[in-house]
C-alpha cells in the first residue's frame, strides 16, 4: 500500500490557495507592509485559537447548543495586548461566566508570546546593554519595554544559573583545563578587576563542557582546594591531566585533592609570560629557539635544548631561561606522552578560545554592578555559545587510545 506524502509548509504550500486569497484580500496592505500583515495575521490566529480553547472548554461552538446539563455559558471577552515576535498585538481573552476558563495559548497574567523573552536573553548573552535591547526591541518590533522587564527576564535565569552551578558531573575526566579573564566588577563603592575563573572538562567521549565559574579576588592554594573539593562534591572521581596557566598555589591544591593527577602548566603561557621584555625585533628568533625546547621528544632532549638556548640568549634576556627553569617540573610532564596525547594537554587554548566569545558580551559593558550579574552574564553567554563547546577535536580518538594505555584502569569502560 503507498504511504501519502505528507504535504510541505514550504513556501505556503501547507495553506490552501482560497485561505491565502482571502487573507490577501481582507489585508490589502498586506503587500506592501508584510509586518503589519503578519501582525494582524498573528492577532487572528491568537484570536481563533483563544476561541476554540472556550469551545473545547464548555463542550460546544460558539452559538450552537449547550450539552444537556451545562449551566456555563460564555460572559464576552476581556481585552489584552501581549508581545509578539511581529510587535504589540491585542488580543480578545473569551470570558465564561463561573471563571473556569484558564487559556493555555496565553496563560493568565502572562504578556509575552512566542519566544519574545528568549530574545531578550539572546540580546544579553551578545552584551547588547539595557538601553541597546530597549532601542533595538522598539525599532525592530514597536514595543516599548521597560528596564524593569528586561532585569525581570535575565533574573529568571538565576535559579538556572544556581542549578548549572551545582549539577552532578562526570566521574573522570581525562583532561580539565583552568583559566581566568578579568571582569571589572563594582565592589564596595569601588569599580576594580576582578578574576573570574572558568574550568573546561573533557571526559572519554572527548566534548568539552564548562563545569563551574568562580570568583575571587586572590587566588592561592585555599581558594584552589575548595574549588577541586566542589569539583569532587559534585561526583568527580579522578582527573588524569590539569592544565592551567602557573596560578599560585594549584599544585600545592592538586596534590591534596586529587593525587594522581598529573599537573601540566600551560606551555603557551609560559612563552607569552617569559618573553614579555623581549623587544618585538627578537621575539620571534627567541621564541622559535623555545620551541626547540617543548617540542624535544623527551624531557632529556627538552634540558639540552634548554642549556642551548642559554648559551645562546642568556647574554641578552637572562631572565627567559629563569623563568623556564623555576617552573621545570611543571613545564615538563607532557613530555612523557606520545603527540596525541601532548596536543590534547599542553595549552588551555581550548578555554582561550571560549574566553574571547565571553569578553565579547562583557566588552560592551563599562563594568558590572555586582558579581551576581557578572555570573549572569557570562552564565547567559556561555548557553548562548554551548554548540560550540560539545564538539570534539578531530584527534580526540587516538589520543583516547593513548589515555587509556598510560592511565590504565582510570578510564570508565
Amino acid at each position: 500500500m503507498s504511504r501519502r506524502k505528507k504535504k510541505s509548509t514550504k513556501d505556503g504550500a501547507g495553506i490552501s490557495p482560497e485561505l491565502m486569497d482571502q487573507l490577501l484580500k481582507e489585508h490589502a496592505q498586506g503587500l506592501d507592509d508584510p509586518q503589519a500583515f503578519l501582525k494582524d495575521l498573528t492577532a487572528a490566529v491568537m484570536n481563533r485559537a483563544l476561541a476554540a480553547e472556550m469551545d473545547h472548554h464548555l463542550g460546544y461552538e460558539h452559538g450552537g447548543e449547550p450539552p444537556s446539563g451545562q449551566d456555563n455559558r460564555r460572559n464576552g471577552t476581556s481585552s489584552k495586548r501581549v508581545r509578539t515576535d511581529h510587535g504589540e498585538v491585542e488580543v480578545s481573552v473569551p470570558r465564561d461566566r463561573d471563571g473556569s476558563f484558564e487559556p493555555q495559548l496565553i496563560a493568565k497574567h502572562e504578556r509575552q508570546f512566542g519566544g519574545f523573552d528568549d530574545k531578550i536573553l539572546a540580546m544579553y548573552a551578545r552584551g547588547m546593554t539595557v538601553r541597546d535591547i530597549r532601542a533595538h526591541l522598539e525599532e525592530l518590533y514597536g514595543v516599548e519595554v521597560s528596564p524593569d522587564l528586561i532585569s525581570k527576564v535575565t533574573d529568571g535565569v538565576l535559579d538556572e544559573l544556581a542549578a548549572w552551578r551545582a549539577r552532578p558531573l562526570e566521574p573522570v575526566y581525562c583532561v580539565v583545563y583552568l583559566d581566568a579573564l578579568m571582569v571589572k566588577i563594582r565592589s564596595k563603592g569601588a569599580v576594580r578587576n576582578q578574576a573570574v575563573y572558568v574550568a573546561v572538562g573533557v571526559p572519554s567521549d572527548g566534548a568539552r563542557e564548562v563545569l563551574g565559574l568562580w570568583i575571587q579576588d586572590t587566588e592561592g592554594a585555599k581558594f584552589w582546594s575548595a574549588v577541586l573539593d566542589e569539583l569532587r562534591r559534585r561526583g568527580v572521581e579522578d582527573i588524569l591531566v590539569l592544565c592551567s596557566d602557573g596560578l599560585a598555589g594549584m599544585a600545592e591544591a592538586v596534590e591534596a585533592i586529587f593525587p594522581q593527577a598529573v599537573f601540566q602548566t600551560c606551555i603557551v603561557h609560559v612563552v607569552r609570560s617569559s618573553t614579555r621584555f623581549v623587544p618585538w625585533k627578537e621575539r620571534k628568533a627567541v621564541c622559535a629557539d623555545l620551541r626547540a625546547i617543548y617540542t624535544a621528544i623527551d624531557a632529556d632532549a627538552a634540558e639540552e635544548a634548554l642549556a642551548d638556548f642559554e648559551a645562546k640568549w642568556d647574554n641578552s634576556f637572562p631572565t627567559v631561561a629563569k623563568a623556564w627553569r623555576r617552573r621545570w617540573a611543571e613545564i615538563t610532564p607532557f613530555l612523557a606522552y606520545p603527540e596525541e596525547m601532548r596536543r590534547a594537554i599542553y595549552t588551555t587554548n581550548a578555554v582561550e578560545a571560549m574566553n574571547r566569545n565571553l569578553r565579547k558580551a562583557l566588552k560592551n559593558r563599562g563594568h558590572m554592578p555586582n558579581e551576581q550579574a557578572a555570573l549572569k552574564l557570562l552564565y547567559l553567554a556561555l548557553r548562548h555559545e554551548r554548540k560550540g563547546m560539545v564538539r570534539r577535536a578531530r584527534y580526540w580518538n587516538r589520543a583516547l587510545n593513548q589515555f587509556a594505555i598510560h592511565f590504565d584502569g582510570r578510564l570508565p569502560a
